[in-house]
């Protein structure tokens, strides 16, 4: 029996809807199609040995997983839990499986059924949201997290079996329900550390108060134990608070990149990104096999720190040159190109 679920694969900072077609067929062996990585391929164990572990059978015959579109690569764990779904569906233990296309679904799962959290929670809601899903399946972890899009059903969960129960009676789960407003500004009050703070000092406030009313970029030199880096560290708070848009925009490059709290919902204050000297061209930039954003667009509407900088490795110095002028970093491999944004303040510190 053939049997569709729907998953959802992060490029750059957008999602791409997958297809996962599961057939049960006669013969053997268990097969992956579509460009999976090793993680993908590895998914077929973890799903096995879940749903063996939860008293479900899992067919003794031939499984075709085929992830869509094909000549797209696929990474990481997260289609462990569509997969195991889709051949739950495929070997009729699941009633009404075709309801299955009527959700994203997405999640890492452990061998006893129990569901992991996964990365780009966001970006998937909205990629769902505009495809017209009925809702959205995710790990209890990144539910507060996807939920932040309005106009589509998020439902959290911790473990396989809710989601079995949930395509037999759909009153057994609940959506996420969060208030965006009220969460966002409720914490942009607070800060652990203030501009306030900082007694004395005055030429460098001044200067830094400048620099934060222009958005301009800054160097701090002075010997050490002057406080230059205290200060660094107090200019996001002297920032104007974000937009619900720029926090959106900020808190989906962080969700890519595995960045976000559990269980944490928007960023809602400007990032403060401090890497040390010894960081790499593409750690700094972005980039990998498959890219990833790197600190210049972690620090995206807000600050970045280089301390020391005559340590930085000029090769790294140099790479920032075009990002900072166009707000924006191109990552091109020879299979995929993406966009990722970076506009940030440079501050940057050093001895004299």
């Amino acid at each position: 029996m053939l049997v569709k679920t729907f998953g959802s694969a992060v490029y750059g900072v957008e999602a791409i809807t997958i297809t996962i077609e599961v057939n049960v067929s006669a013969g053997a062996h268990y097969t992956i199609v579509g460009l999976p990585d090793n993680a993908v391929k590895e998914s077929l164990q973890r799903m096995e040995s879940a749903i063996k572990t939860n008293d479900w059978y899992m067919p003794r015959t031939k499984i075709v997983v085929n992830l869509a579109p094909a000549d797209i690569k696929k990474s990481g764990s997260a289609f462990d839990l569509p997969i195991g779904i889709g051949v739950l569906g495929a070997s009729e233990q699941i009633e009404q499986p075709e309801r299955l296309a009527e959700y994203v679904i997405m999640g890492e799962l452990s061998l006893d059924g129990t569901v992991q959290p996964i990365k780009g929670a966001l970006p998937i809601a909205i990629q769902a949201r505009k495809e017209g899903f009925k809702g959205l399946i995710v790990p209890k972890a990144n539910a507060r997290e996807a939920g932040m899009v309005n106009s589509l059903k998020v439902y959290g969960v911790t473990h396989i079996k809710e989601v079995v129960d949930f395509f037999k009676d759909e009153n057994s789960l609940k959506p996420v329900e969060v208030n965006t407003r009220e969460e966002f500004f409720d914490a942009q009050q607070h800060f652990d550390v203030d501009f306030n703070d900082v007694k004395g000092q005055e030429n460098i406030k001044r200067a830094l108060e400048i620099t934060a009313a222009g958005g301009h970029n800054a160097i701090l030199i002075g010997p050490p134990g002057a406080g230059k880096t205290m200060l660094a560290r107090r200019l996001p708070t002297i920032l104007p608070p974000l937009s619900l848009y720029e926090a959106l925009e900020t808190t989906k490059i962080h969700s890519v990149a595995g960045k976000l709290p559990e269980n944490s919902s928007l960023i809602s204050r400007r990032p403060f990104r401090s890497p040390h000297h010894t960081i790499s061209d593409v750690a700094l930039v972005g980039g990998g096999g498959i890219p990833q954003p790197g600190e210049i667009s972690l620090a995206h509407n807000g600050v970045l720190f280089l301390d020391e900088l005559p340590e930085f490795k000029r090769t790294v110095l140099e790479v920032m040159r075009q990002p900072m002028e166009e707000r924006r970093v191109s990552i091109s491999r020879a299979k995929v190109a993406v966009d990722f944004p970076a506009s940030f303040m440079l501050i940057a510190s050093m001895n004299p």
